[in-house]
């Protein structure tokens, strides 16, 4: 009894989020991947294991992706875009990492939980995941849960908008899928 309520709290927190997430950021988000040459993906924490999700997505449908961190990783340049995953926006290694990516003209896109930010400050988009006050203390998802899950939920309904708006078909993701695992 007790599972079945505590999973109806955790589906409907997410719900009342993404409710409260704007519609047009899906459309928004795209052109900034498709304006790319290149997209790099970091977060701290559970956000940079929500953005190794997105990265291996945004991967399978044919970007050149980048995990920030990863010992091949290359070097950020003009024209790459860096997607920053953090609930606060205020984590100090990512404020270093946007700091390069603007100096050397990349754009950044900010993934968050507040509506301002020192990293949406420098950010070309800032997009919110629910509202300011969509993240009050809720019972049994504590720091930072509520963001996560929210955002994970959101990117991979992006990524379907995605696959689903270029005809991506599931063949050619699955050719791209490691195969050695």
């Amino acid at each position: 009894m007790w599972q079945q309520e505590n999973q109806k709290l955790v589906v409907n927190k997410i719900s009342e989020i993404l409710d409260a997430t704007d519609p047009t950021y899906a459309e928004k988000m795209t052109e900034m991947f498709d304006g790319a040459k290149r997209i790099f993906i970091s977060g701290a924490g559970r956000s940079k294991l929500v953005g190794n999700f997105l990265g291996m997505r945004l991967m399978h449908s044919g970007y050149d992706v980048s995990m920030v961190g990863e010992i091949v990783t290359p070097s950020i340049r003009e024209g790459d875009l860096l997607i920053i995953i953090s609930g606060s926006g205020e984590t100090e290694q990512l404020i270093a990492f946007t700091k390069k990516a603007k100096s050397v003209g990349a754009k950044i896109i900010l993934i968050c939980s507040k509506s301002s930010s020192t990293i949406g400050d420098m950010a070309d988009g800032v997009f919110q995941i629910g509202s300011d006050e969509s993240y009050s203390a809720v019972k049994g998802m504590p720091m930072g849960t509520c963001f996560e899950l929210s955002t994970l939920c959101f990117l991979e309904a992006l990524v379907a908008h995605l696959i689903w708006e270029k005809g991506i078909p599931e063949e050619e993701m699955r050719f791209r899928h490691a195969n050695m695992e």
